[in-house]
């Protein structure tokens, strides 16, 4: 464990947007892919770096405030750390990106271009920000996803998995957007939505409630998806959206299946009772809809 100080500041300042000094630091001893005598970017107090590990801040990028930067993260170029955000682990902030608040951004997460992550936000895991994404609120970003663009997840909104957040999207509220999901173009997914397996949801498509588009959905617009509450056993949602073959997929509870399957389903579980009735006529209307 590390016991002296492995950096200084230096009397080479500049004056922040608010008028707080930040100062130039200097390496004192080799650590990491830093030598003895590397200057460094600029922080506000000694406390914002710590002596510890093999964290760095290089470049002109900033950190101030009551921000920390420890572990082996390494925040570069442009960037700026401020308020009472941590940056740790193998974390790496840098371009022109900014993380403030209360957010975290740790593990092995990165967050660059002109992204911002603020509030109480996480990023983390292998996840990705940048572009000109911003996630702040609650929100989580981790896994392997990305959130790119202009994208913007929000609210209590988590992204995760191999997901995928691009274009001018939003997800925000308790949505989750997590496997192999891919939201683009001008999309909301919001409220309880669920955005999961291979679905992809592009264009200007709405996806709230509870509902869930699930496996092969492929969903660009009102037209591509629908859903109803109050149904069948549970009085729970059923989620109908087209799928990638041009068939209708269905998700009602643990069920995941085509529109012929869930009315197999239906039959082999409720009999003729009023709930299969109920699910049956859906199906119907949900049939029409979705006819070419």
């Amino acid at each position: 464990m590390r016991k002296v100080k492995k950096f200084k500041l230096t009397s080479e300042f500049i004056v922040d947007i608010s008028g707080v000094k930040l100062f130039r630091i200097k390496a004192l001893i080799e650590f990491g892919n830093v030598k003895a005598g590397d200057l460094g970017g600029y922080i506000e107090k000694e406390e914002n770096l710590s002596h510890m590990g093999d964290a760095w801040v290089s470049d002109d990028a900033r950190i101030s405030g009551n921000a920390q930067v420890f572990g082996n993260a390494q925040v570069f170029g442009n960037a700026q750390v401020f308020g009472d955000a941590w940056v740790f682990g193998n974390a790496r902030v840098f371009g022109n990106a900014r993380v403030s608040g209360d957010a975290q951004v740790f593990g092995d997460a990165q967050v660059f271009g002109d992204a911002q992550v603020f509030g109480d936000a996480w990023v983390f895991g292998n996840a990705r920000v940048f572009g000109d994404a911003w996630v702040f609120g609650n929100a989580r970003v981790s896994g392997n996803a990305q959130v790119f663009g202009n994208a913007r997840v929000f609210g209590n909104a988590w992204v995760s998995g191999n997901a995928r957040v691009s274009g001018d999207t939003q997800v925000f509220g308790d949505a989750r957007v997590f496997g192999n999901a891919w939201v683009s173009g001008n999309a909301r997914v919001f409220g309880d939505a669920q955005v999961s397996g291979n679905a992809r949801v592009s264009g200007n498509a709405r996806v709230s409630g509870d509902a869930q588009v699930f496996g092969d959905a492929r969903v660009s617009g009102d037209k591509d998806y629908a859903y109803a509450h109050g149904f069948g056993s549970c009085n729970r949602t059923t989620t109908f959206f087209r799928l990638k073959d041009g068939d209708v997929g269905v998700r009602c509870g643990c069920f995941y299946g085509t529109l012929a399957q869930f009315r197999d389903k239906v039959c082999e579980t409720h009999g003729e009772t009023k709930k299969a009735q109920e699910y049956l006529m859906l199906a119907d209307l949900m049939e029409i809809r979705f006819k070419n």
